[in-house]
This record gives C-alpha cells, structure tokens and sequence, in this order.
C-alpha cells in the first residue's frame, strides 16, 4: 500500500508510509493531500433550521435591521463574531456586538446582554459557540421580541430553546456530516446559505456580495484553536485559510504576528501554540472583544494597540497559570498516591481563566480526568479535561440530574462545572464512580528513523501532510542509534538536549516543561551514558539555518 501511494501521488516513500499507516489509501489520498471546498462543503441547506435563519438575514438586510452578535469568548466565538460582523458590514447592516465577560457574565448568552442590544436597536441577534441549552436568556429575549440566531457546535440536550433558528450539526434530531466543526465553520456555512438567499432575491443587484472566501482564514483560526479533528471539511478550510493568511495577513494578525516575532509561513501548529494563546487570554483575563477588534480592525495604529494588550494579557495568563499549576499539582499528585481514579484539585479564589488549561495539562501528565476549580464564597466554579475513554460530559450532566451541581457540562474530553462549596467532596465521588481504572499512557509512533535521517530533508518531505492538529497529529518518530551528548536548561522549565548519532551525526532537541518531572530527569541521567531511544516529533530548527531539524521529546527509553 506504502509504496503504491507514493509511486501513483508522486510522493517521497516516507510520505506513502506514513499515510498508509494511518489508513489512508488510494481512493482517500487525493481528498486528503489536497482538500478543496468545492469537493467537501455540502448543501448547508441539510442542516436544520438553517434556511430559516438564511431568510431571516435576506429580510434583514433588506429592511436594513440592525444586528447584534452574541458569542463565546474563546477563539472559536471571536472568529465566529468577526466572520459575522464582516459579512454583515459588507451586506450594509450595522452590527452591535457584546461577548460575554467570564467573571462577570459567566459562559453563555443572558438577559442583561439580550437588554442591551435591543436597547440599543438590534432586532436579530446571532448568538455564536453557545445558546443550545440557554433557555431561560433566550425566554427573554423572545419577550424582548428579538429573533435570536443560534449556531452552536455543542452537544444538545432533546429539548430546544425557543428562538428564531438553532443551527447545530448536534443537535438530537440532526443527521449531519458536520459534527467535527468548529462553531466558526457552522457560521460559515450559514453566511453561505445567506449569501446563496440574498442572491436568489436579486438583493446584490450590479454590487458584490460578501466575499466568504476572503474569510476563511477566520475560519482557519477558530477550527485550529477549538482543537476539533483536521480531518475532512476542516482539513479544507484550515488549509485554505492558510494560504490567505500567509499570503498576506490581514492587519491584525500582521501586528500580533510582529508582537509575537513569529515569521511567516504560519502552520496550524504556529497558531496552536503562538496565535491562539494570545487570543484567549483577551477572554481569560480581560474582555474577549478585544480579539474580535483585532480580527476585523484596519487601522495599523488600531491593531498595534490591541496587538500588544494581548500579548501582554498573555504574560500575565502564564503567570496565574503558573501559580495555580504549582499548588494544583501538589494536591493531585497525592490524590494519584492514593490511587484515585479523578483527580481533584481546587483553591480559594483561583482564576477562572487558567482553570481550563491546569486542568488540561494535569490530565495530560496524570493520564485520567482531572477537575481544578477556583472556590469563592460557597460556590466552586471549574473546569474539567478527560484522556480518551472517559465520557466527561455525560458524567459531568449526570451530577446535574442528581442535584450535585447547580451547572454542569461539555464534551467527552472537556466540560465544566458550577457546585456548591460544600457538595465538592460528594460531586468529586460521584464522578469517581463513573471513571475505570486508569490506564497506562502510550505514545504511538509513525516510523524510526536514525538520528542522521532526521533532517531538514526529512521535515521538509512529510510537509506534504499538514495541516496537522486533532486526529492527524505530526509524525511522531522513534529515533534510534543515538546517545544524549549533553542537555542544559532552557527557560524556565525546559529541558534542551544534544543528540549525537553512532555515524557522527547530531540533532538538537527541547523537552518542554520537562525540568524537575520524571522525563527530565531521565534524560539528565542518560547524557554521556549508553545508547538511547528518543520519541518525538520533528520541526525546522529555529536556530541551525536551512535543511537543520530539532526533535520535541515526549519520551526516552534505554537502548539503540
């Protein structure tokens, strides 16, 4: 399979390898190496509701109605209300937009938001990322007669809230090839529709419509940061979204990408790790607005401005993380001493913003669910992440039916919660309850390579796979023939390293946040000693010029 994948596609036989290993044959392959839209967008019209709220817009823009915009303040919800507010500034509409404040608002749309876009004229109000379970915010804002928009990518209980349209590929009683997108991808194909509406009416007349296509590196943004699977329509639109963006970034991106000294071209894995941190922490620790001005705003000295709080609202995030992470991590580690299967970290006044990612790298590094909450007053507020095998959402719901928690909720992996200070200990048993025994961690590996093999060539040959995120990682590699020559500390809490082959050779690498755990200590103890595998993943080196590559080690096992 290997080698006919690579004899047919013209490709170098690493690349055939590494695709058959991951199931991807003759018929698969062309889809996959190059995704087009025109090949994988469907019919937006198969999704529920969605030629409502299409008809909706064309009345809209017609009546020339003011719209509000609701959303998420993640990445996903900003990208979202910039793709809205850009196909509707263009199609003539003047738009007001209000994103939620996570400690003040809390997650969702609610009456005091609903009250001041209606007080302030708008009469369809999209609500974006959220709002399939907000029936009480949507209730009102009914009696405030507006017609309420919702696209939503979360899991929907059977009952629906009442509004104008609710656009959800999960919704219970949809059937849809659209489950992985992000909400910025289910907004997409709804501006679609409404483009597709406002066209069948004659409304653009002699004068362009809104041009979705200049938009996908929006869409590119809010699908890689939502971590949902790069597979299929994803795959398109990222990789689209891509090109424009390293084609010519719009100004926003321009300055933050300047703020950040991150150079062009970007990869989804840059904005995994540079872009969307810096676009979060608006939402973690301040006003998610400000990412979505940055998104849509034109003028330099504008975005420079906003470029910068944001980076700087970054650094302040990694300090409270690393604060929340240091005393967390304490606690859990004594809960896996005492052989607990969830793992319970909580503090008084922690930071709602960084509760999320703790949790999200304790589970990484504990390999089973983890809840960190912040406790103020009598109520605990957190936030849950789960390795695969463990349904959280649906155990974090069921502490909700059984009156443990006032809120509670998410996605398989990830979800949060609302509990009363003192059912903390009860809704972390009955958790417990529901979780196995955990299991051991394993790293798979795409191919060996020896340390010499592991070059630029190599990093350069295997480009043809990206965009790599969710379900189609970057290849992770067992390189072999190698001893650790030295390692020195990098940063704060990395750990760098030499590696140098039995031919000669040497390739540079970097364990991330390794120092002072059990990964750095073993690859401390080897440097100078006998021969060592590594498993890892590769990327251009940074530092040693063109054709060099650096491995990122995730783990270290004695022999060649």
């Amino acid at each position: 399979m290997a080698l006919m994948l690579s004899q047919r596609f013209a490709l170098p036989a690493v690349v055939g390898r590494l695709l058959a290993g991951r199931g991807i044959g003759p018929a698969d392959a062309p889809g996959f190496l190059d995704p087009r839209l025109r090949d994988l967008m469907p019919d937006p019209s198969h999704l529920l509701d969605v030629d409502v709220a299409a008809a909706r817009l064309a009345d809209a823009v017609g009546r020339h109605e003011r719209v509000g915009i609701i959303s998420d303040y993640d990445v996903d919800g900003a990208t979202s209300a910039a793709l809205v507010r850009e196909w509707a500034e263009t199609a003539g509409l003047e738009v007001r937009l209000r994103i939620p404040n996570r400690l003040t608002d809390g997650y969702g749309p609610s009456p005091a938001l609903f009250d001041a876009l209606a007080d302030d004229g708008c009469t369809v109000v999209f609500v974006l990322d959220s709002g399939t379970t907000a029936f009480d915010a949507l209730d009102h804002a009914q009696r405030r007669d507006l017609d309420v928009i919702v696209v939503d990518h979360h899991p929907a209980e059977r009952a629906l809230p009442r509004a104008c349209a609710v656009v959800n590929p999960n919704r219970a009683d949809q059937v849809s090839p659209c489950t992985g997108l992000a909400a910025v991808g289910v907004t997409f194909l709804v501006l679609v529709a409404a483009n597709r509406e406002l066209r069948r009416r004659g409304a653009f007349g002699d004068g362009a419509e809104p041009a979705l296509m200049g938009s996908l590196d929006l869409v590119a943004l809010g699908t890689v940061a939502d971590v949902v699977p790069l597979l299929g329509l994803n795959r398109a639109f990222v990789r689209q979204g891509l090109k424009l963006l390293n084609a010519a970034p719009r100004p926003g991106i321009a300055a933050l990408l300047e703020v950040t000294g991150v150079r062009l071209p970007l990869t989804a894995e840059r904005i995994a790790f540079a872009l969307a941190p810096r676009l979060n922490a608006a939402g973690r620790l301040a006003d998610a607005t400000l990412a979505a001005d940055l998104l849509g705003a034109r003028d330099l000295e504008r975005v420079t401005r906003l470029a910068q709080q944001l980076d700087a609202l970054n650094a302040d995030r990694r300090v409270v993380e690393a604060e929340v992470t240091a005393t967390a991590q304490r606690q859990l580690q004594a809960q896996v001493e005492a052989d607990r299967r969830v793992l319970l970290a909580a503090g008084k006044d922690w930071h709602p913003g960084v509760l999320g990612i703790v949790a999200g790298r304790m589970a990484e590094r504990f390999h089973r669910p983890v809840l960190v909450a912040g406790v103020a007053a009598e109520e605990a507020v957190g936030s849950a992440r789960a390795p695969d095998g463990f349904d959280l959402g649906a155990a974090l719901r069921a502490t909700v039916a059984s009156g443990l928690a006032r809120r509670a909720g998410g996605h398989a992996r990830a979800g949060g919660f609302t509990v009363d200070a003192a059912k903390l200990t009860a809704f972390h048993d009955a958790l417990e309850a529901n979780a196995g025994t955990p299991s051991t961690p394993t790293l798979r590996v795409d191919a060996a390579v020896a340390v010499g093999g592991a070059d630029g060539a190599l990093v350069a040959a295997t480009a043809a796979l990206e965009p790599y995120g969710e379900r189609h990682p970057a290849p992770r590699w067992r390189i072999v023939g190698g001893r650790i020559a030295a390692t020195r500390p990098v940063g704060d809490a990395h750990l760098g390293l030499t590696l140098a082959g039995d031919d000669g050779t040497r390739l540079d690498g970097i364990a991330f946040r390794a120092r002072g755990q059990a990964l750095g200590q073993a690859l401390t103890a080897a440097a100078g000693g006998a021969p060592i595998q590594l498993a890892g993943r590769l990327q251009a080196s940074r530092y040693r010029g063109h054709g060099r590559a650096e491995v990122i080690v995730e783990d270290v096992a004695a022999g060649s």
